[in-house]
């Protein structure tokens, strides 16, 4: 079930709210704001209500036998993927970034956020389809930058269906099948990054894919290899390749 209100604070705050109070939020339902008054990403940052984006929330309940918890946002960003790669003439430059973002051509299209309640998840997804948001720092694109603006209502229907898809996996199959699948729609190994963890200084390095467990490996330019379970990601410039 998809339902939809015309205005909230935020789909994620409300799902909490729900599972807070008792509220049985059953998988596979989704909340969906045509405008998010206080939306939120990562990090307590604020989260753009664009008129015609998709914004909406929905719960997975762990259980045992589940991968680890914070996994869960690679699967939502391949469900996210492939909900986007049949609306794209040409989806070479769409790819997934670590550890919860998609871009095109580098570009933010795509964010989500996990927040946990007891024994529950709740997923918060963010798409560009009409319009992008200024973020100071980041390249951002809207689908509608791409073709025509899709409609929201059908996009969140195809996000619910991949969604589930995803979901299934996760569970059925692990973390090794999925984080295969997730470097498959990624920017490549050898992708220059920074990355600022919680807390730290940035570091820079090399893409070199991902754990079994779904954390990143960087390679540091002393060669050493560093695993990254936490951070804000971004693109650094490639070295140049030009001969002086």
């Amino acid at each position: 079930m998809i339902r939809t209100v015309p205005e909230t604070g935020s789909t994620n705050a409300d799902l909490l709210a729900a599972l807070l109070g008792g509220d049985r939020v059953a998988e596979g339902d989704w909340l969906v704001a045509d405008r998010q008054t206080a939306g939120r990403g990562r990090q307590g940052r604020e989260w753009f209500d664009g008129a015609g984006n998709f914004m909406g929330s929905t719960v997975v309940r762990l259980a045992p036998g589940d991968p680890p918890a914070p996994s869960l946002a690679l699967a939502a960003g391949l469900a996210v993927y492939e909900a986007v790669v049949p609306l794209l003439a040409d989806p070479a430059s769409l790819q997934l970034k670590w550890p919860n973002d998609l871009t095109f051509a580098e570009a933010k299209l795509a964010g989500i956020l996990l927040e946990r309640e007891g024994e529950a998840l709740v997923v918060g997804i963010g798409v560009n389809l009409a319009r992008a948001p200024a973020i100071e720092g980041r390249a951002t694109i809207a689908l509608a930058a791409l073709g025509p603006a899709p409609d929201r209502d059908l996009f969140a229907t195809a996000l619910a269906a991949t969604f589930a898809l995803e979901l299934e996996r996760w569970r059925s199959y692990g973390l090794g099948p999925m984080t295969r699948h997730w470097q498959a729609a990624a920017h490549p190994p050898g992708t220059p990054l920074t990355i600022a963890p919680p807390g730290e200084t940035q570091v820079s390095g090399i893409f070199e894919g991902l754990t079994e467990e779904g954390a990143l490996r960087l390679r540091l330019a002393d060669g050493t290899m560093r695993v990254m379970h936490a951070g804000d990601v971004f693109f650094a410039p490639r070295p140049s390749t030009e001969r002086t």
